[in-house]
């Protein structure tokens, strides 16, 4: 076998038990791909590890495009790596082209490592901050952190994934920008954020900030917007119990909506939701 390519989801020790051994066979690989998820490890996979565990076994090998995420809780660690710890793992064994992006959430971090360009169309669990490079392959996203996500942490989205269609959004703290403009009309501090390939975005479960930061047009434009996934009561407060212009034209396309309870609705929320 010359050419190999694998998508997988580790939610425990598969990783270290079926993984490895079934890459290790293959000596005569000429090109490999990876795109892994690990759950419930205690060390990240860095460089070394991918070139003591993986690469020493592949003589052949002439291209490796991978994106391996790994999540550890933090007690595990006596040192919190940064992202030059992990780097340096990589340009330790001659790989210049790798980007690393740790994120912090609660009590775990999640390290996520892949070859540049990024080749593959999904990317989950990423927070603030992020590597300015092209993530154009990317179709579908998941953004979550323990700090606000502020209008212009949107803004790069829109800018470095611009061909997102799916996009789900966790963080249950508030934004400052609103808590600033909260008691005026002035929308001056906000550019709009425009994501013209968004199918689908959830809200849920998320701050109700965001479901004002999304729904808003003079915030963020939706024009494709067609599977809406958000709690109910934050949507309704956010409309104005679906009478509020400035939300209404991100709502006028979604066919799809998915709310947590089942309840009998208005002639303004069909009014609101033509095509339902």
């Amino acid at each position: 076998m010359k050419y190999f390519s694998l998508t997988c989801y580790c939610s425990t020790d598969e990783y270290d038990t079926r993984v490895l051994p079934l890459l290790r066979r293959m000596i005569k690989l000429e090109e490999l791909t990876l795109d892994i998820i690990n759950k419930q490890r205690t060390t990240f996979i860095d460089g070394i590890q991918i070139n003591d565990k993986i690469l020493v076994y592949m003589p052949c090998l002439r291209k490796f495009t991978f994106h391996i995420s790994t999540e550890v809780e933090l007690h595990h660690f006596t040192h919190y790596p940064s992202n030059e710890d992990i780097q340096r793992t990589f340009t330790n064994i001659g790989y210049k082209q790798v980007c690393c992006i740790l994120t912090y959430i609660i009590d775990s971090v999640i390290c996520h490592v892949f070859s540049l360009p990024f080749a593959f169309n999904h990317l989950a669990y990423i927070g603030n901050t992020f590597p300015a490079i092209d993530f154009s392959d990317v179709r579908e996203l998941i953004v979550h952190d323990d700090m606000a996500f502020e209008h212009e942490f949107f803004i790069r989205i829109a800018r470095f994934f611009p061909m997102l269609k799916k996009l789900s959004v966790i963080n249950f703290e508030s934004q400052s920008q609103r808590k600033e403009t909260s008691t005026s009309n002035n929308n001056q501090l906000y550019s709009t954020v425009e994501y013209p390939y968004l199918i689908s975005l959830c809200l849920r479960p998320t701050h109700i900030d965001y479901v004002e930061q999304f729904l808003n047009e003079r915030k963020t434009h939706l024009p494709h917007l067609t599977k809406l996934m958000i709690e109910y009561e934050e949507l309704r407060f956010i409309t104005k119990n679906f009478t509020r212009d400035a939300t209404r034209r991100n709502c006028a396309r979604v066919t799809h909506l998915n709310i947590d309870k089942t309840i009998v609705h208005s002639k303004d929320f069909y009014n609101y939701f033509p095509l339902l």
